[in-house]
């Protein structure tokens, strides 16, 4: 694994884990990098020191992990997904068949997240059925 410093067109930076400096290389020829912040694709490396790990002292606490929110965006991210996920029923992919049966009258009307196709949600849009994409992907459930 290796970690980059990157920066976007819009000068915002950010870091972010590879598998390798090729898998990167390709990812960004691919345009599958984009900015944690604004979701530019026109991203690339910047100057970054190397990380080099002072000695704990007994009994002090190791940094925040990596999986842990670090910025105000990836906090407040973070608080969304929390509350969508606390507040509303997970179907899957079965969201666009659940909110066209919640708006026909053909199921009870609830708060629901799921995943649905771009052809899919397009369609309930062109209904009239209310839908919006969430900022995050889904926790897929492993056996």
């Amino acid at each position: 694994m290796i970690r980059y410093t990157l920066k976007c067109e819009s000068d915002h930076s950010f870091d972010s884990w590879f598998q390798s400096a090729e898998a990167f290389d390709k990812l960004l020829a691919a345009g599958m990098v984009a900015c944690s912040v604004c979701g530019s694709s026109k991203v690339s490396k910047a100057l970054m020191a190397p990380s080099v790990q002072p000695a704990r002292k007994a009994g002090e606490k190791p940094e925040a992990p990596l999986s842990a929110p670090q910025g105000e965006v990836e906090q407040a991210l973070a608080a969304m997904r929390r509350h969508v996920e606390e507040n509303s029923d997970y179907v899957g992919m079965n969201f666009a068949a659940e909110a066209r049966a919640m708006h026909d009258g053909d199921a009870p009307e609830r708060a629901i997240h799921g995943e649905a196709k771009l052809e899919e949600a397009k369609a309930l849009l062109e209904d009239g059925i209310p839908v919006a994409p969430l900022p995050f992907l889904p926790r897929r459930k492993t056996n």
